[in-house]
């Protein structure tokens, strides 16, 4: 295993964190020199990149925030000039204007180098054959996937989002090992590989990399057992630098080790912004090690983790991303997200891992009426039995009461990318 490893990936504890101050110290210098927000930032707060002496002491620098980035759009943020930038991702700006990041020739050598970790963390080697069913453009999944299994040997299928028919086709014909696509996708795939009424174990496939959207145990057993794969999670996103932040290792699949060598985690409380210990959960929050066209500095994430000691790695663990700070649904005092009410629907007899959550209000009360589909086959007696199973599981296990709908399959919407899995239909108040 440790002929696998590559260099930091050998690191002792103290080496390792001898080697985070550095590349901390450098960032904030290059951060304040070169970006104005930053500048105006520590400025506001007293603070000068020199007062960064230990690791510790990055916790009196102020956050960044997905705002912030809005704020200074599309390239207020960059701290390299423009023409040294190679390349420029965006998010979708669907709630907004989009943040916008963008990638020197060494960033994106990096960010090739980190994906290549994380696909051999996930079992893959050079010479396999890689699936990436990510979308390609601006989003920064698909290439993300696309130079990381590049950069490790491996041959790259450019499937992209979408065509789930042909995507099916390409997996049977191509014999991949590999597949990286969201873990909703999958479910898509696995349903499209059912109705051609071809058996998903019978495939080349050997390893699923999920990532983009969070996604339960539950959801792990079901993709595991249907396919007959190893499904691991990683974790990335735009503004720290795009998937291969954190990785999951298939020796253990107990959390994903966040490659320390590059990103710098934190985890604090969603209110006060406090760092918290070790084992804590909270806000997760992301300080670049080595981004040079963007370096970010104590960026929230609004993802919902705990940070815990490395295992098949010398970095530390994040656990598996169980919501965002922002999915949380407050309903009637009762606070729930989404991958709750998951975890209920995929050990329920006769329904599909397929449902949605849709918000409305009647009267001055909100109501949440959680739509599923029935699987194939599934009578109106177990309909039913499945609604009735639904809403006493979460109002024993969640504490509130909720509608249940069991539609017809391939009723609720199908995504190619990450799952919309709330509808908020209640408008204002």
């Amino acid at each position: 295993m440790t002929a696998l490893l590559d260099e930091a990936e050998r690191l002792g504890r103290d080496e390792l964190e001898a080697l985070q101050l550095e590349r901390l110290r450098t960032t904030l210098r290059h951060a304040y020199e070169n970006v104005g927000h930053y500048r105006a930032a520590f400025d506001a707060a007293g603070l000068r990149p020199d007062d960064c002496r230990s690791l510790a002491d990055l916790a009196r620098f102020p956050f960044t925030t997905k705002a912030d980035l809005r704020d200074n759009y599309p390239f207020g943020m960059f701290a390299v000039p423009e023409e040294r930038v190679r390349r420029i991702h965006a998010s979708s700006g669907t709630t907004g204007r989009p943040t916008v990041v963008g990638y020197t020739r060494r960033d994106l050598d990096t960010w090739a180098d980190v994906v290549a970790r994380s696909i051999r963390a996930a079992g893959g080697r050079p010479g396999q054959k890689v699936h990436v069913a990510y979308g390609y453009g601006l989003f920064t999944g698909g290439l993300g996937a696309h130079y990381g299994a590049e950069r490790l040997g491996c041959t790259v299928i450019p499937a992209s989002g979408g065509m789930t028919a042909r995507q099916v086709q390409l997996i049977q014909d191509f014999r991949p090992e590999i597949i990286m696509v969201t873990p909703s996708y999958m479910l898509t795939l696995l349903d499209e590989f059912e109705r051609q009424g071809v058996d998903p174990r019978s495939t080349s496939l050997r390893t699923g990399i999920f990532g983009a959207e969070p996604w339960t145990q539950e959801m792990r057993r079901e993709i595991e057992e249907r396919f007959g794969i190893d499904a691991v999670d990683i974790y990335g996103l735009s503004e720290v630098m795009g998937p291969g932040v954190a990785q999951e290792c298939v020796e253990t699949k107990d959390g994903l080790h966040v490659w320390e060598d590059h990103f710098y985690p934190e985890v604090v409380d969603p209110l006060t912004g406090e760092v918290l210990p070790e084992g804590e959960k909270g806000e997760l929050v992301f300080t670049s090690l080595t981004k040079e066209a963007m370096p970010v500095i104590r960026y929230r994430t609004r993802d919902l983790t705990r940070l815990l000691p490395g295992t098949a790695r010398v970095f530390r663990r994040m656990e598996k991303v169980t919501g965002r700070s922002d999915d949380l649904v407050i309903l009637r005092g009762v606070n729930l997200f989404p991958t709750q009410i998951e975890e209920i629907v995929l050990r329920t007899p006769g329904v599909a891992p397929h449902f949605q959550l849709r918000l409305t209000r009647e009267g001055r009360l909100d109501v949440l009426t959680v739509r599923a589909e029935a699987r194939a086959g599934a009578g109106p007696e177990q309909r039913t039995a499945a609604a009735e199973s639904i809403t006493t599981a979460v109002k024993d296990g969640i504490g509130v009461s909720v509608g249940v709908e069991i539609v017809d399959p391939e009723t609720l919407e199908r995504s190619v990318g990450k799952f919309r899995r709330i509808v908020d239909e209640r408008g204002p108040r």
